[in-house]
């Protein structure tokens, strides 16, 4: 039997007990979690029908100042959104335009505006379109029925970055997931690539919902990868555009919007509460996300990818989430030399500093990753390179390689940076006094 899903899964924002990687610590009510290692339990494949998306629920919001709708749809899928025609999304970039008094020049003026906007759009979308690839996947689980089990093959879409000339495409791991058997693409002037490798995907209990797929015959075809930029540099109010494979329709869409939020921690489960997959440290755009983005790029208006749309919000007001590129630079880094994914981990359980977290615990540093354990976990992993380092329980990590930990630079995102067997140069605080030390990253345990 053939399914056909998009994969765009629903999911519920409300108040819930923390999820094992946001823990609360003894006494202090702060979320802590581990680096590049989450601890929610695994999130299964979920039966679904033929003609609707798998579910989801979110269980809580995990940023305390965060006001989002109460329903919000984890993406299964993704490539270019439909132009969403915005009239406000260049008016930063194109506020100097003059206003004339007279009516109709002013009629005139926002005109010119509105055309302007278009045009930029236009030209993002016309560079960035042929470094985005539809993905179509099948996947194979058994149904039962009145007590037989019998074969069941499903198929989604979804969206994928391409990164390298020779044919690696970044997309989310939930767009291939457990169970696929085979992958196709297709780029956006209609070229198919079938057979694509799943070169490797994040763990269930990850909380970095990635994967990488290799194209092995290009056909003599030219690829062309899309430009990687600095999501640190990123500021709530930017400008950005989602690009994606929208609603499933294997064809180039875009939508604008900005970046309104940024370290959203959302915590997804299917509706039964049975199993749950936390995301962390996501961007919050207004850009529209629609069913089959997942994997796709969100851009700045340099055309330079800054995220990887996830998940959205599903009551309609246009809320969207995606992972900043900086936190998966190590993973492109390891796979593009190595040809497989390793995924570069730390080991500690840490608490994101900020003014109330700091007088909370009467701490003189206001910001940095305060390193503690939670619920019986151990704040260091045994046999971690924080261990190796000699990292102990209360140290304040306020630098990595002279790069202070803060609003724009989350731990995730400085470890993220880096790949497998690079060392790391830490500025601590420990008993009030700042202190050096120097770590070697390790590949996570559970990878």
């Amino acid at each position: 039997m053939n399914r056909f899903k998009l994969g765009l899964s629903k999911l519920d924002l409300r108040k819930a007990p923390p999820s094992p990687d946001q823990l609360i610590s003894s006494g202090s009510g702060l979320p802590s979690f581990d680096v590049d290692k989450a601890t929610s339990p695994s999130v299964k494949p979920l039966s679904t029908r033929a003609d609707s998306p798998r579910e989801r629920t979110i269980l809580r919001k995990s940023s305390k100042d965060w006001n989002t709708p109460d329903r919000v749809r984890l993406l299964g899928a993704a490539f270019l959104i439909i132009l969403s025609g915005s009239m406000g999304f260049l008016g930063g970039w194109l506020g100097g335009e003059r206003r004339e008094k007279n009516g109709n020049n002013e009629a005139t003026a926002s005109q010119q505006v509105v055309l302007k906007e278009s045009e930029i759009i236009s030209d993002i979308a016309k560079q960035v379109g042929p470094s985005v690839v539809s993905i179509n996947v099948t996947t194979s689980s058994t149904n039962d029925f009145l007590g037989f089990s019998r074969p069941v093959e499903q198929r989604s879409a979804g969206t994928g970055i391409i990164i390298s000339k020779d044919g690696y495409i970044l997309t989310n791991r939930h767009v291939v997931s457990a169970g696929t058997q085979d992958i196709s693409v297709t780029l956006s002037d209609g070229t198919e690539f079938t057979g694509v490798e799943l070169v490797g995907r994040t763990n269930e209990n990850d909380s970095l919902d990635v994967a990488f797929l290799k194209i092995q015959d290009r056909k003599g075809k030219e690829l062309k990868p899309a430009k990687i930029g600095d999501s640190s540099k990123i500021e709530v109010g930017d400008k950005v555009i989602a690009i994606g494979n929208a609603l499933g329709r294997f064809q180039n869409t875009v939508t604008s919007g900005i970046i309104s939020g940024y370290g959203r921690n959302l915590e997804a489960g299917d509706q039964s509460g049975t199993t749950s997959e936390t995301l962390q440290n996501l961007f919050q755009t207004d850009a529209a996300i629609n069913e089959g983005n997942s994997g796709g790029p969100l851009v700045n208006i340099n055309g330079q990818v800054i995220g990887i749309n996830t998940a959205v919000a599903g009551s309609g007001e246009n809320i969207g989430f995606a992972i900043p590129i900086n936190d998966v630079q190590g993973l492109i880094k390891i796979v593009l030399e190595k040809g497989k994914l390793l995924r570069p981990y730390l080991g500690v359980r840490y608490v994101s500093l900020t003014d109330d977290y700091a007088y909370q615990l009467n701490l003189n540093v206001k910001r940095g990753a305060y390193i503690v354990a939670s619920n019986g976990q151990p704040s260091i992993i045994p046999g971690s390179p924080a261990e190796k380092a000699n990292l102990k329980e209360k140290d304040i990590i306020i630098k990595i390689d002279d790069i202070a930990i803060d609003e724009n630079n989350s731990l995730t995102s400085l470890v993220g940076k880096h790949a497998v067997g690079d060392d790391l140069n830490l500025t601590i605080v420990r008993d009030n006094k700042e202190q050096k030390v120097k770590v070697k990253l390790e590949a996570s345990p559970t990878q």
